[in-house]
């Protein structure tokens, strides 16, 4: 869509609200209708020559950023106007891609740069479902995947030095579920010591847009499960990736192109509609999670919250204050009595849901050993951390106090139920 810009700078606030739309081309609508088109007319012969030289990248895209519409499989004008609205929203970034998911976007990450004999490295633990990615598509087709522990540098500058025909890195921060930080800039300082330069991919989906910046930190990359922070409600499925250089966004739309993994127009709108209220959401929900992750701290059935503010590792505290501007909303405990005791405080929830997912307004509560990452192995989970006491809770925008009673109750009940 046409690019309308005021003649003066905006913040990302203003600009999700006035750029990347023009009513003028809608019949005067204030905000974009919904497309349904799978094709799209051009106005000459010449028009459509030159788009498919476009998009096939023989030729350069229109200085106005814009494309000519060919086929919704390649692009059409909701992806366009949600994409123009993403890139505000990320500090640093000029461009964007969306997918009709966050693991369309994680996988076309992964098949977009890496090449045959091609290396990656990658942080634990990873949302379960990437790690299952890696482990049945990626390694079968004969790249090698390195991983090195979440939050760990001297991990991190080995793997990258000795990893054959390195071309990729991937960092989760923080890591889902153990919110353990892993440093964006040391691992884009490896990534300069290399030649060739391998892309740097930061999985943003917890803190970003809104808290954590990884493109300003010099990651090349930010991917996100659209699904979560960015859709917010728990009723669509997106994803998104979003680059400082607008050619690795090209790249990966040409990938898209051939996967057929764009997000569709009426996703597209569902997505764009939210999008203005992003910072507003995640404020509110990161100010209940560390009102209640610093109440439960203290809580005796409770062996330990972990948490960015409750930090006390010295290295971990240096890098979500050089990186993450507020803790987040997401946050897991471990609690006494293992696996038994977590069903139990799962089972006596009354506000807080029992259902996969995060980021949504309303509070979520899992045990990641047994769903989200269930498909690691045992050598695995403990490796990462994730125990059979774990379990993750998605802070939504609910009262906090009410929350907290709520966990409270649930941890008595549970108690007294194993009495």
């Amino acid at each position: 869509m046409k690019q309308t810009k005021p003649s003066y700078r905006v913040r990302p606030e203003t600009a999700v609200l006035t750029s990347g739309f023009d009513p003028q081309l809608s019949v005067g609508a204030a905000r974009p209708p919904v497309y349904r088109s799978s094709t799209y007319v051009f106005h000459s012969p010449e028009a459509a020559e030159r788009a498919f030289e476009t998009v096939l990248g023989r030729a350069p895209a229109s200085s106005d950023g814009g494309a000519d519409l060919i086929y919704a499989r390649l692009n059409h004008p909701n992806a366009q106007i949600a994409e123009d609205h993403l890139v505000p929203l990320e500090r640093g970034a000029d461009a964007a891609a969306v997918f009709n998911s966050g693991m369309a976007a994680i996988v076309t990450v992964l098949l977009g740069f890496l090449e045959r004999g091609g290396s990656m490295v990658y942080t634990r633990p990873l949302y379960g479902g990437t790690q299952h990615l890696i482990h049945q598509i990626i390694e079968p087709l004969g790249f090698v995947a390195h991983a090195v522990p979440a939050g760990d540098n001297r991990a991190m500058r080995a793997a990258v030095e000795q990893a054959e025909s390195l071309q990729l890195i991937l960092i989760e921060t923080p890591a889902n579920p153990t919110l353990t930080m892993s440093d964006i800039r040391f691992a884009a300082d490896c990534c300069a010591a290399r030649d060739p330069r391998p892309v740097l991919a930061v999985d943003n989906t917890l803190l970003g847009p809104t808290f954590q910046h990884p493109l300003l930190h010099g990651a090349d990359l930010v991917i996100y499960s659209a699904t979560k922070f960015l859709g917010g409600f728990s009723d669509l499925l997106a994803g998104a990736v979003l680059a400082r250089d607008p050619r690795l966004i090209q790249h990966l739309r040409g990938m898209r192109a051939l996967l057929g993994n764009i997000l569709q127009a009426d996703e597209s709108w569902i997505l764009d509609s939210r999008l203005s209220t992003v910072a507003l959401r995640m404020n509110r929900q990161s100010k209940n999670a560390q009102r209640i992750a610093e109440r439960l701290a203290r809580h005796p059935k409770i062996r330990r919250v972990l948490y960015p503010s409750l930090f006390e590792d010295a290295d971990q505290i240096r890098i979500r204050d050089a990186q993450a501007e507020f803790p987040g909303s997401l946050l897991s405990i471990e609690i006494d009595g293992g696996k038994a005791a977590a069903f139990d405080f799962l089972r006596n929830l009354r506000i807080g849901r029992n259902a996969v997912s995060l980021g949504g307004v309303e509070t979520l509560v899992s045990h990641p050993r047994t769903t989200t990452h269930s498909e690691l192995s045992a050598e695995e989970l403990d490796a990462a951390g994730i125990s059979d006491s774990l379990v993750r809770i998605s802070v939504g925008t609910e009262h906090w106090s009410d929350l907290l009673n709520d966990f409270t109750n649930a941890l008595a009940a549970a108690d007294r139920g194993r009495e």
